[in-house]
């Protein structure tokens, strides 16, 4: 085994995950090595200024997460990036930072801005957080 993978912990193809700075609890996360960035389902998206800071609104979740349903949430725009979605077309996307909890481990990851309304699972960690933190065990879930 190479050195570097001693220090990552595994990690399966679910995973729980928080946004401590949301003060959202254990949404389950799918993770995808095939995708770079990492999403978050929302709606309701809208682009502001702030002080000459390019900022954006948003709603997350669904109605399948009643806690969170209805609450805006605001955040800088960290950039905009061209996207292949998984049934292969591309859109631009905005790109936000934030905090989120793995495992008892807490990280800043870039989340893209994503209408996942079609997707089983709200949450998806791609490869470009993934790296230097996690093998993923595909056998493993939750």
């Amino acid at each position: 085994m190479r050195t570097e993978n001693r220090q990552k912990k595994i990690i399966g193809r679910l995973v729980n995950v928080s946004f401590p700075e949301w003060d959202i609890e254990q949404i389950t996360a799918k993770i995808d090595t095939g995708a770079y960035t990492s999403s978050i389902h929302c709606h309701h998206v809208e682009l502001y200024k702030e002080k000459g800071v390019e900022m954006v609104s948003f709603y997350l979740l669904d109605p399948s997460h009643p806690e969170y349903e209805g609450k805006t949430y605001h955040s800088e725009v960290h950039g905009l990036k061209m996207i292949k979605s998984s049934n292969g077309v591309s859109e631009e996307r905005i790109i936000i930072k934030t905090d989120i909890r793995i495992q008892g481990d807490q990280f800043s990851i870039e989340l893209s801005l994503a209408d996942r309304t079609e997707m089983k699972y709200p949450v998806l960690i791609g490869r470009k957080f993934l790296q230097k933190k996690y093998i993923v065990d595909v056998s493993m879930k939750l």
